[in-house]
């Protein structure tokens, strides 16, 4: 009998935002995936073991997550870790994998699903509430109304934006080059709220575009709206 991989949202950051089957699936499993060298030091791990204390006395995989843009580098994880799954699939176990908020919103885990899948093995993704949604409900505010558009962007990654698309931007993963991004929305004319470290410790709300500062840190999420 051949195990089932599952890809498990843990939310953003408040233990009390994770789901049901989240913490039913982790409770039933005897195998946990974790990002990162240290499994127990990663903030997936933080956040679910808040939730279901008996985490600490699974078994745990340590998934490599390099911090490069170098795609033979992550290539070569991605497949490190799909294979580190393998194993315990092959001996009957069902392996859940833990990410930070949806494991269907700019998550590695979808490459190892991809992977996983193309090796012939049964995969489930268990979806997780997302930083964006999380933050508009701590900034008591609506992402999209009636027609409007919604689009999200990793910041980060940008060295622009398309000024020409109407409706709400969410600029995700922006700390590592806040000033630059502040800027970007500066110039579009929208106003903006951020919220950083959204339901962790250490979670500071900023109500304008002026109050983010640039040292803000990698879990900031920007909502930017048209005047």
């Amino acid at each position: 009998m051949i195990g089932k991989a599952y890809g498990v949202g843990v939310g953003p950051g408040d233990p009390e935002l994770m789901t049901l089957k989240a913490v039913r699936l982790i409770k039933e499993s005897r195998v946990i995936a974790v990002p990162g060298e240290d499994p127990k030091g990663s903030v997936a791990y933080r956040i679910a073991v808040q939730a279901v204390p008996e985490l600490a006395e699974k078994t745990l995989i340590a998934l490599p997550t390099p911090m490069t843009i170098d795609r033979a580098a992550l290539a070569a994880a991605h497949r490190r870790s799909a294979d580190l799954v393998e194993e315990h699939l092959r001996t009957g176990e069902n392996v859940i994998c833990l990410v930070l908020g949806d494991p269907t919103v700019y998550c590695s885990f979808s490459y190892i699903d991809a992977l996983l899948k193309a090796d012939g093995f049964e995969t489930e993704l268990v979806s997780g509430i997302t930083s964006f949604c999380a933050a508009a409900a701590r900034l008591g505010t609506s992402l999209a109304e009636s027609r409007d558009a919604l689009h999200i962007f990793p910041a980060s990654q940008r060295k622009t934006l398309p000024e020409d698309l109407p409706g709400t931007w969410i600029l995700m993963k922006s700390g590592s080059r806040m000033a630059g991004v502040k800027e970007m929305i500066a110039s579009s004319g929208r106003d903006a709220c951020a919220v950083e470290n959204c339901g962790m410790e250490g979670e500071k709300v900023y109500g304008s575009l002026e109050d983010i500062p640039d040292d803000a840190g990698y879990y900031t999420l920007i909502i930017a709206k048209e005047r």
